[in-house]
């Protein structure tokens, strides 16, 4: 996963400044990249649902919740 750093008493106030800040660039990238992935498997479900509808098989409402 990540390196672990030094204790706060080996680094300087700009290095764990520099840590902290490349940390939350990293986390907010992978969680944009989490929200696309649940967008587009969203966008599957939905899909599948809809050809499902069209072939008549009626979906329970609590396995496939449709967006209006």
């Amino acid at each position: 996963m990540t390196e672990q750093p030094k204790s706060n008493n080996e680094m300087s106030k700009d290095e764990q400044i520099g840590y902290h800040k490349g940390s939350i660039n990293t986390l907010l990238a992978e969680r944009s990249e989490l929200l696309k992935m649940a967008a587009v498997t969203e966008q599957l479900i939905n899909a599948h649902a809809q050809e499902l509808d069209k072939l008549g098989v009626k979906l329970q409402q609590n396995s496939v919740e449709k967006k209006k």
